[in-house]
Parts: C-alpha cells; structure tokens; sequence
C-alpha cells in the first residue's frame, strides 16, 4: 500500500479500534502507542468543522437566493461585471498564493482552481443570457478549454481538475462532431470531413502520452496519474461502445469505406496513444496501461467490420475485456481486474439474452435465464475471488 494511503487509513482509525487490535494480540504496545500519539497528533474537530460548514452553506444559499431573487432587476452589465470580477480575483489569489494556500491545504488550492474553471465556463452561458445570443455548444466549450485547460493542467492536483480537462474536451469534440454533421446532414460529409471528424473526437485520449510523461516530471504526479486514467478510460470506453453498437446494428448497415476509414483513423490515434504512454512509463504499470490503450484503438476498426454480426461483435468484446483483465492481472491492479471480470459476465448475460430472446417470452425460459444470471454471477464471483491479485498496485 502507498505511504500516503496507509497514512491516510492509520489517520481514521479510532483509539477502540487500535486498543481492540492491541488485545487481539494483532499489533504490539509500542505499536498501539504510536497510533494513539499520532491520533492524538492528527486529530480534527470534525463537529466543529460541520458547524462551521453548514453556518457557510446558510449564509450562500441566502446569498443565491438574495440574488435570484432580484436577477431581473439587476443590469445585465453589472452582473457580467461582477462574474468577471470574481474570476480575475481568483486567478488573482492562485498566482499570489498558490504556494501559501499548498502549504496550508493543498485542497484550497484545488478548490480554487476549480471554481475558477467552473466560473469561467458559467461565464459564456452568462454572457449569452444577458445578450439573448446563441451558438453550438462547441464553441464557448473551445474557448473555454483553450482559456482555462492551461490552469487546470498547470495547478490541478486531484480529480476534479482531471475530470474537467478530460471530460471537457470530450464534451467539446462529440459536440463539434454531432453539430458537423448535423449541419451537412442534406448532403454527404465526404471524406476529409469525416477523417477530420474522427481525429477530433478521438484527440482527448492523447491525454494519456503528456500525462504518462509527466507523471515523474512534476510535483502533482497524483493529478497527472488521475489525468491518463481518464484519458485511458475514455479508450476503453469508445472500444466498449463501438463493440456494442456493432452488435445491435448501431451503426445503421453503414460498412462503407468511408465510415471503415474514419474508424480506422481514430483506432490508429488510440494505438499511437498506448505506443506513447509505454514509452514514456517503461515499467510494467505503464507497459500494460498503454496495451489497454493500444487495444481499444485495434477494436474500433474491427467492430465497424462486425457491424449487426451479433455474435462476432460480442466476441470481440469478450477480447477487448480480457485483454484488460490480463493487463490487471500482470500490473497487479485488483480493482480493474474485477471490474473487467463483472463486465464480461454482464455482457455473457445480455448476449444470452440477445441469442434467446423468444425465450423470455415463457415463464419457462425465465426460470432458465434467472438461474443463467445466476450462474454466471456466482462464476464471476469465483474467479474473481480466485484470480485477482492480492494486493492493490499503482496504476
């Protein structure tokens, strides 16, 4: 276990808790005396801290609804004026006292640049209200990632920020994309549109090479490691959805060139993602995360070939999944390795269903399919319980 997790976990203990231990026999005196000192050392007026909280949660919601109260009333100019204002006095407060808030919490900071990023994406939608504009979505989303995913990236420590900048620009890219071909929808997009398209939604997985770069380059290895955890989620994601729609026919017969070009575009993006995280993290922890990455790249192309071959496609992501299993299993990550297990089993269960369907439709094939549901749960369990490693590594 991390120093700082098994400091985190001593930290919650309870004098009980440790004297239970000590008279189990579990852990020695000098031992119990030095969680109690560290207790004592490290304690927090939680109740104090509550009180304080919910005094501070009153006076903003009466605040909130002081101001909602008479929106209406006040000009549309002088509430842009003080919604700006409150961004340049945080971006004023992080870069004068970025390093004094760090030292007294480093979750003041946190709080601060995601509030601050938050701000600046209200900002957009405010600024739309006051004039009665409107435009894609896309658009104030790029100008707010081109703005304000430089001070997530420069100061985010957890995953709050992380989650901002990944989900943010996937947000944009599938935005950009549906409102594309939305617009082009009377005619064929064309190739160079669709290439373009594909590049663009597939761009946020390249989170995962900068982040898996940075990871012992900076002083925030936490957030970077949080940021290529997103990003190799995101991969994971599309592959698991592109075998899903090929299965149920999602991608509507479309087996064109065009459409097997664009899915092998954005594949290939994938495959130069993981090349790049296992450059960049030689070990085995990188090795295997830029596999995962790499493979989810493989099945997109594969899965379009597939497209409504039901029992196919399912194996490709019975692949897919197992692949990640492996990966879990040679990084010593339990976690992913039971959540690859229970996806496989819910994904053998719906293609149970998929393949007898007119069963369902007897009180006969109910019994079966809730004793396969069984089944297959108590098999998952097993293997989980059989197979996964032992300790937990970082990913």
């Amino acid at each position: 276990m991390p120093v700082g997790t098994r400091q985190a976990s001593l930290a919650g203990m309870s004098a009980r808790k440790i004297a239970a231990w000590h008279a189990a026999g579990l852990i020695d005196a000098e031992t119990r005396d030095r969680l109690l000192a560290y207790e004592a050392d490290h304690a927090r007026p939680l109740a104090l801290w509550a009180v304080s909280g919910i005094g501070a949660l009153a006076i903003g919601l009466g605040l909130v609804s002081v101001i909602a109260a008479n929106w209406e009333e006040i000009p549309g100019q002088l509430r842009l004026g003080v919604h700006l204002a409150l961004i340049v006095a945080a971006l004023g407060a992080l870069f004068a006292r970025e390093e004094r808030l760090a030292q007294a919490s480093p979750w003041a900071v946190e709080a601060l640049v995601f509030v601050t990023a938050a701000l600046g994406l209200t900002f957009f939608g405010h600024i739309g209200q006051v004039y009665q504009t409107s435009s894609p979505l896309w658009q104030p989303l790029g100008v707010w990632l081109a703005l304000f995913a430089p001070l997530l990236l420069l100061m985010g420590r957890s995953w709050p920020a992380a989650m901002a900048v990944v989900g943010g620009a996937g947000w944009c890219a599938w935005e950009y994309a549906t409102a594309s071909t939305g617009w082009l929808a009377a005619r064929d997009p064309g190739f160079a549109m669709r290439l373009w398209l594909a590049a663009v939604t597939a761009a946020p997985v390249l989170f995962a090479p900068l982040a898996a770069w940075q990871r012992a380059r900076s002083a925030r290895p936490d957030f970077w490691r949080r940021l290529e955890q997103l990003a190799l989620a995101y991969a994971v994601g599309g592959g698991t959805l592109a075998c899903g729609l090929a299965s149920g026919g999602g991608y509507n017969g479309e087996a064109s060139l065009l459409g097997m070009a664009a899915m092998a575009l954005r594949g290939a993006v994938g495959v130069l993602a993981g090349l790049g995280v296992m450059l960049a993290r030689p070990g085995i922890s990188g090795r295997m995360a830029g596999a995962i990455i790499a493979g989810a790249g493989l099945v997109l192309p594969l899965a379009h070939a597939l497209e409504d071959l039901t029992v196919p496609a399912a194996a490709l992501f019975f692949a897919l999944w197992a692949g990640i299993a492996a990966a879990a299993l040679a990084a010593h990550w339990r976690g992913v390795f039971q959540l690859a297990v229970g996806v496989i089993a819910m994904r053998l269960i719906i293609l149970s269903f998929e393949l007898a369907g007119d069963l369902l439709a007897s009180g006969f094939g109910l019994i079966l399919s809730g004793f396969l549901i069984l089944g297959v749960a108590w098999g998952a369990v097993r293997v989980s319980k059989t197979f996964a490693p032992r300790g937990e590594s970082e990913a």
